[in-house]
């Protein structure tokens, strides 16, 4: 009776993996972010079959930016605009986006390429990722404890529940400076806490900055500890010019110490990363898989921002639709 049930169960499976597995696609493509919603623009009016797969909502983590200055046709823009206009753009042309399906599985072995999700299982000719990044952690005692509890990663997500409060930013990059200036018109107070001598930021970011009352910056410092009861209370940090130890009380943390890629699924499938886990590319957006591409902060390209993420997404877009329709193109 055991083995018959287990017959059962068994060809019970068979027969949901073989009905799940009837999606067919020209293109996937992996990540609704600046990226992924360009390519699904370019391989839509190619007239290819498109299909985008993300874990989260679209638009990826350029709607997280509390304001984006440096897009040409913009003189400034939130970026959750302007990721709700690359959507509505995709999605009018022609673009089916699934959200909230993330990718579980990668088969890369032969020509069709399979994908599996936590819903289904599709097939493509080929694939392009554009997973995009995650913010990174410090990794100090406290940050994991009080996370969603005043330790943050978002300033445009969370800042709003911060008006007049002491808020600290960790980083001295662009998107520490940009969430600086934006927490400046909400935060009573806000602290930069900056492990170098200067940012590396944009001039104009540093500029605004400096000329912000309500921002103090400490440079040459660094954080150690997040302190506090059910929300966040106060911070330790190290001056490393002097070894000298210090407490203040806050209310908010936001960490911006950048980002890493998210290329495991990929990685695991075979799929070439340098030392950092970022996608290696050629000039044509092609990684060491024949059909599978791969375009924005995924990658080893050198610059991550909006406008050089569009632009490799429109690359692979085409070069996807010269692997399928134009083989000898490659030969």
């Amino acid at each position: 009776m055991e083995i018959i049930e287990q017959f059962i169960n068994f060809s019970d499976q068979l027969f949901f993996k073989s009905y799940m597995f009837m999606e067919n696609w020209d293109v996937i493509i992996i990540g609704a972010g600046s990226a992924g919603l360009s390519a699904g623009i370019y391989t839509v009016r190619s007239g290819l079959k498109t299909l985008i797969l993300d874990e989260k909502l679209p638009g990826g983590t350029i709607a997280d930016a509390p304001t984006v200055v440096n897009y040409p046709g913009f003189d400034e823009i939130s970026g959750g605009e302007l990721a709700e206009k690359m959507t509505a753009h995709a999605r009018k042309l022609g673009v089916i986006i699934h959200e909230l399906e993330p990718v579980t599985e990668l088969n890369l072995k032969d020509e069709k390429k399979i994908i599996t999700t936590s819903k289904a299982i599709y097939e493509a000719k080929a694939v392009i990722v554009s997973t995009g990044s995650h913010y990174k952690e410090i990794g100090v005692k406290g940050e994991k404890e009080f996370r969603g509890r005043g330790v943050s990663y978002c300033g445009v997500c969370d800042g709003p529940f911060f008006k007049g409060k002491r808020v600290v930013v960790v980083g001295g990059g662009n998107s520490a400076c940009i969430t600086t200036l934006y927490l400046s018109g909400l935060a009573g107070q806000v602290t930069v806490i900056h492990r170098r001598a200067a940012f590396r930021a944009e001039e104009s970011l540093v500029s605004d900055i400096a000329a912000k009352g309500n921002v103090n910056v400490l440079w040459n410092t660094e954080l150690q500890e997040i302190k506090g009861d059910k929300q966040v209370r106060t911070v330790v940090f190290i001056d490393n010019s002097t070894g000298k130890t210090s407490e203040i009380p806050v209310d908010a943390v936001f960490v911006q110490v950048g980002e890493a890629p998210n290329s495991q699924i990929a990685q695991a499938s075979g799929v070439e990363t340098d030392e950092h886990g970022y996608i290696k590319i050629d000039i044509r957006q092609q990684t060491n898989v024949p059909g599978f591409f791969a375009a924005g902060d995924v990658t080893n390209h050198p610059i991550k921002q909006v406008g050089t993420a569009v632009g490799q997404g429109i690359t692979a877009a085409l070069e996807a639709y010269s692997y399928i329709k134009r083989p000898y193109y490659k030969k």
